[in-house]
């Protein structure tokens, strides 16, 4: 029979993931299963368990994630398995349990919006920006500030074309050691009026305890798409009052997530539906499997 050992975020600590992984002894034909999140183990051959499938199967479709419906794991359960693939020999039912698990993973996202929505401040600021239907590949792009952040978005304006990005940061250090990999030029932040001068989208995320562009800063007529994911505020209220000028702060930004996870949550239902409907499509080709091999011999 099939089985499944499992530690993740919602039972154990970051350490108790890391201690159990490192004294974790992955048997043949077993398949190991480690995210940021989890680690688990899928072990035996023979009957599979419903409880066993569900819980794969909602695994796959992200609904066991920190963040509900989160893509990355259908990948990381594809990897894990194609790598026990190399490393043993599977038995046919652990081989079913696990396509029939991508193929789960992969029913919920095309049929249900459980992936739908940008659920982290720095994705919601991308939505904004392809809301507003603005041309990434030929938009002048400055941010302000160098953290965590700013760093992802960094990351997704460069996989989404933006080609023309700046950064700008009290510190020219810091602000350097995040852009020089990147390709990306640097500005001091005293040199604001230069910059916004030449800047369509502006996206800020410092720590400053005050505001650091006000409406005087924006030269006249300057059209600009100002997202100002920062606490408190970059950006002064007075910029949005400009005739040519879309400001977002920072409770637009997190009114949008709170949108989208309302969303993904609604989408829990059908995915489970989903889920149980291919559960018995699994029991079924099982059982027909185990018949044919009685008549065969």
């Amino acid at each position: 029979m099939i089985a499944y050992k499992s530690i993740n975020q919602q039972n154990t600590s970051l350490e108790a993931r890391e201690a159990y992984f490192h004294g974790l002894h992955v048997e043949e034909g077993a398949v190991l299963l480690q995210t940021c999140n989890r680690v688990e183990l899928y072990y035996g051959e023979g009957d599979v368990p419903d409880d066993v499938a569900r819980h794969l199967f909602r695994v796959t479709a992200g609904l066991e994630s920190a963040l509900i419906g989160e893509r990355a794991v259908q990948g990381q359960v594809k990897d894990s398995y194609q790598q026990a693939q190399l490393k043993y020999r599977l038995s046919a039912e652990m081989h079913k349990l696990f396509s029939c698990a991508l193929e789960v993973g992969k029913r919920v996202r095309t049929e249900t919006e459980i992936s739908q929505g940008a659920v982290s401040h720095s994705l919601a600021a991308i939505e904004i920006i392809q809301q507003e239907h603005v041309d990434l590949s030929r938009s002048r792009i400055t941010i302000i500030g160098v953290n965590k952040l700013t760093a992802d978005i960094l990351k997704f304006l460069k996989n989404k074309g933006a080609s023309m990005v700046f950064l700008a940061n009290r510190s020219q250090i810091k602000a350097h050691q995040l852009a020089d990999p990147l390709g990306i030029s640097v500005f001091e932040l005293h040199d604001k009026n230069q910059f916004l001068a030449d800047t369509d989208i502006l996206i800020s995320a410092t720590s400053a305890p005050h505001a650091l562009i006000y409406g005087t800063d924006i030269p006249a007529n300057k059209s600009l798409l100002a997202i100002d994911l920062a606490f408190p505020r970059d950006v002064d209220a007075s910029v949005g009052t400009l005739p040519n000028v879309k400001l977002y702060n920072i409770r637009d930004v997190e009114q949008r997530v709170r949108e989208n996870i309302s969303v993904r949550q609604s989408e829990v239902v059908r995915a489970e539906a989903i889920i149980e409907e291919e559960i018995a499509e699994l029991q079924d080709i099982l059982r027909r499997r185990k018949q044919y091999i009685r008549q065969a011999v």
